[in-house]
């Protein structure tokens, strides 16, 4: 399961950087972005060939950027993760592609403050669907989830946006957070703004002092959702039972 999943981040790698571009992540095939010459197979191994090569193009030896065998390591772990959780399955398919989707929208929300809609739009009836079929979720929690998980962040922006007179939240994190409330049905909704919340204060507020930034200083919130829906998979549901005494 680490290698299937080191490959399927070698593949989430392409649409990250392709995607805000407005690039097909089919064609053309990998290639240096700097001199552009294609990437041999034998280069293209996830993480192994990273270290070898030791971070550099074997052509023009442009520094390649360390985002690439982080998001292979990360997706392989998680790929680890959920096997264990869920056996082989349709529900580990199922779980692993949420969290695949999470990750392209992480990375790119960090580096282009946005999260995008190609993701996010098909992404609530896909995994609306994969909560009913396949992970045997109420088809009434994951409505909830849908309908909950959108307008609360909606309310947060706009009274934000009344109050302070500025966007405090940008769409994507709404349709973000009805996405996962699709997926994980409403009843994960306050594990993940509590946790996305705190983690958003503490890593947000430390930002600002050592950028010397004010309270403008724009974070994106869209990562510490994703940390908070993975989050909610492995640990929501013992959490709830532990505080609901369920």
């Amino acid at each position: 399961m680490a290698v299937f999943g080191s490959i399927v981040g070698s593949f989430l790698n392409v649409c990250i950087y392709r995607i805000p571009e407005g690039q097909s992540i089919a064609f053309p095939g990998s290639h240096c972005p700097q001199c552009e010459q294609p990437i041999k197979f034998y280069d293209n191994i996830p993480i192994v060939s990273y270290l070898i090569l030791r971070g550099r193009c074997r052509t023009c030896k442009t520094e390649i950027s360390p985002q690439y065998p982080i998001v292979e390591f990360i997706t392989a772990s998680l790929s680890v993760l959920l096997f264990w959780r869920y056996g082989l399955s349709l529900q580990y398919l199922a779980a692993f592609s949420f969290t695949c989707a999470l990750i392209i929208i992480t990375f790119i929300d960090l580096k282009h403050q946005i999260i995008p809609d190609i993701i996010t739009l098909p992404g609530i009836p896909v995994f609306f669907l994969f909560a009913i079929f396949i992970m045997n979720l109420r088809l009434i929690d994951a409505v909830m989830g849908i309908i909950i998980g959108g307008g609360i962040l909606y309310v947060i922006a706009f009274a934000y946006e009344l109050l302070r007179k500025t966007e405090g939240m940008g769409g994507g994190d709404i349709k973000l957070l009805a996405m996962m409330g699709g997926f994980l049905g409403w009843q994960s909704l306050w594990f993940i703004i509590m946790v996305s919340s705190i983690l958003g204060a503490v890593i947000g507020i430390t930002a600002m002092m050592m950028k010397k930034k004010d309270m403008q200083y724009a974070v994106p919130f869209g990562p510490f959702l994703s940390v908070a829906a993975v989050g909610y998979l492995f640990f929501g549901e013992y959490v709830t039972r532990l505080l609901f005494l369920r």
